[in-house]
């Protein structure tokens, strides 16, 4: 075995801190923050935090915290180094020493996907009964979730006397900045006021919208790295060629020189996180369930069939393109012709099990919001309609063939309860509806829900994906 991965430059001096150091944030935001500041200066260097579990930091720990992103492109890979990180803490151990990091930061970034926000996807308000909400209110020195260590770290600040951080999400949910904002200042106010009445007045949270794809790191992939780099690197990250970061430029206490390192900055970002989120995440949930389903391990396999290209050409031409308003200068047709282009990818191996993981908490951004919106234009969303029924037999737990899934969602256990029975279509349909935590009470109210639903599900089960894809 090669040597191991070391860094080749000093740290960099710290300006950041980034809850929930995952493979995305390491193979996008982190490659962002080098740039600029290698570009333009300024000591922005990233202190990474993971709120669970030490493994990247045991991985990163002994290369000095610098890590080989490797982009794979159809005609070749190309290894890059970075060395923009300049710790990685682990909360459970010790969460002063995260408290004082973020006592220090002007940033705090954070991507710990949708059910990392502890809160009800349906109405965007904080579960107050969610096990860290109740530890975070119950010991505040040692916060639990990634909102109570943000309220923590705020109130830092605000008893050193200084600014604000800013919060920066990096998540794929709609309006992030708005949401984390009224997360935190809903937790604040519950421990003080004035705290709440600060952070409302001075604070930070920008939107964002983050584009990349990011799969799994392999064992396949260390090797890969390790001929490639000569040197042993327990922490790669793979991402695919493209990537977008457009930002709401409103920070509280400056701010990296984002632009000059290929940063969109824009007063709203709206229109470009819903053109994302239900352009290439809700197809690419779609595709994760009715993949998988099918056989497919991977999202380019799945696009390689027919019946499924099909598909999901529709589902943009029919279903999702109609009720979106492009962002300035952007031609949506020709947007998803390049989503199309990314999928093919085949040296991307993104699984559709692992995109299927989280279904509860990613619906209500990435489908039933177009949902929604086709109702209320009075048109039929069939193809969504189909996306959210191959949902709802991946949870059951059993694929079409009887084959047992390993389903990884918060409410796992609730959602195969639904099938118990062997209940007709139409009845599965009613159990789904009636979970508020996932449903909008108002859209699973709609007759036209309910019987498109019962249609899609019906149709699935008799006819298989690759059939109830052809007529969809």
């Amino acid at each position: 075995m090669s040597a191991r991965l070391s860094r080749m430059a000093p740290p960099p001096a710290p300006g950041i801190v980034h809850l929930g150091l995952g493979a995305f944030f390491r193979a996008h935001g982190a490659i962002y923050v080098a740039e600029a500041m290698a570009a333009a200066g300024g000591e922005w260097g990233i202190v990474g935090v993971s709120l669970k579990s030490p493994g990247t930091r045991d991985r990163l720990a002994p290369q000095g915290h610098a890590y080989t992103a490797l982009e794979l492109g159809p005609d070749g890979e190309v290894p890059r180094r970075i060395e923009v990180l300049s710790d990685v803490l682990v909360a459970p151990e010790d969460p002063d020493a995260v408290l004082g990091a973020m006592e220090r930061a002007r940033i705090v970034s954070l991507t710990v996907t949708e059910k990392g926000y502890c809160h009800v996807p349906a109405t965007g308000r904080l579960d107050m009964d969610h096990p860290d909400i109740r530890a975070d209110l119950a010991d505040p020195a040692r916060p639990a979730s990634a909102i109570g260590f943000l309220v923590r770290g705020l109130a830092r600040r605000r008893a050193a006397g200084a600014r604000p951080f800013t919060v920066l999400s990096c998540d794929n949910i709609p309006e992030n900045g708005r949401l984390v904002r009224g997360l935190v200042l809903e937790l604040a106010e519950r421990i003080d006021a004035g705290l709440a009445a600060w952070i409302a007045g001075a604070g930070a949270f920008p939107c964002t919208m983050v584009d990349r794809i990011v799969p799994a790191t392999t064992g396949d992939d260390l090797g890969r790295v390790e001929t490639l780099v000569g040197a042993r690197d327990e922490a790669p990250v793979m991402h695919e060629p493209f990537r977008q970061w457009v930002v709401e430029d409103d920070f509280a206490d400056g701010r990296p020189d984002l632009a000059a390192a290929g940063v969109e900055l824009v007063e709203d970002v709206a229109p470009y996180e819903h053109m994302k989120l239900r352009c290439l995440n809700g197809s690419h949930s779609a595709l994760a369930y009715l993949g998988y389903l099918a056989g497919a391990e991977t999202i380019s396999q799945a696009v390689g069939r027919p019946e499924l290209e099909g598909y999901v050409r529709r589902l943009w031409s029919r279903d999702i393109l109609p009720v979106l308003t492009p962002p300035p200068g952007v031609d949506l047709a020709a947007y998803a012709d390049a989503l199309l282009a990314r999928y093919r990818n085949p040296a991307i191996r993104h699984r559709t099990w692992q995109i299927a993981m989280d279904g509860s908490q990613k619906l209500p951004q990435r489908l039933l919001g177009t949902l929604a919106d086709n109702l209320e234009a009075r048109r039929d969303p069939a193809r969504v309609l189909l996306a959210v029924a191959g949902w709802m037999v991946y949870t059951r737990g059993r694929g079409l063939d009887g084959a047992p899934i390993e389903v990884r969602d918060p409410l796992a256990a609730e959602l195969a309860g639904y099938w118990d029975g062997d209940p007709a279509p139409g009845e599965v349909v009613s159990r789904y509806l009636g979970c508020a935590r996932v449903f909008d009470p108002a859209l699973a109210a709609r007759p036209e829900m309910r019987e498109g639903l019962s249609r899609a599900l019906a149709a699935l089960l008799r006819d298989g994906v690759e059939g109830a894809c052809a007529g969809a």
